[in-house]
């Protein structure tokens, strides 16, 4: 994976986690990857890793079945969507506001660009 140095690896990590539980590849109630499995697959330390399922955990996205790994809790999938909802709206969709308006595009334009 290659990575941004303007975030810190294990967000991007998280972000990686959270588009493979909304695909799909990682499905709710289903284990996934060890600390060491992932931290292989990505290329990282894997205390980076486990700082990275701290925070999914503490998001209730993942769960620790003692002894057995970490599992996508269900109902993952919208508590992503409704975290990446809130972000958009909070962080992006401003920046993205103001840029359209730099560009002089109205709100008609953009209704047929969508």
């Amino acid at each position: 994976m290659e990575y941004n140095e303007h975030k810190p690896i294990y967000l991007q990590n998280v972000d990686l986690m959270q588009e493979k539980i909304m695909r799909g590849e990682w499905p709710e109630e289903e284990r996934i990857p060890s600390v060491r499995e992932m931290g292989a697959s990505v290329g990282v330390n894997p205390n980076t890793i486990v700082r990275s399922y701290q925070l999914l955990e503490s998001q209730d996205i993942i769960y620790n079945k003692r002894g057995m790994g970490y599992y996508v809790k269900d109902g993952a999938v919208a508590r992503i969507k409704e975290n990446v909802k809130r972000e958009f709206i909070a962080n992006e969709l401003p920046r993205f506001k103001a840029k359209a308006g730099m560009l002089g595009i109205g709100k008609e334009e953009l209704i047929d660009l969508l």
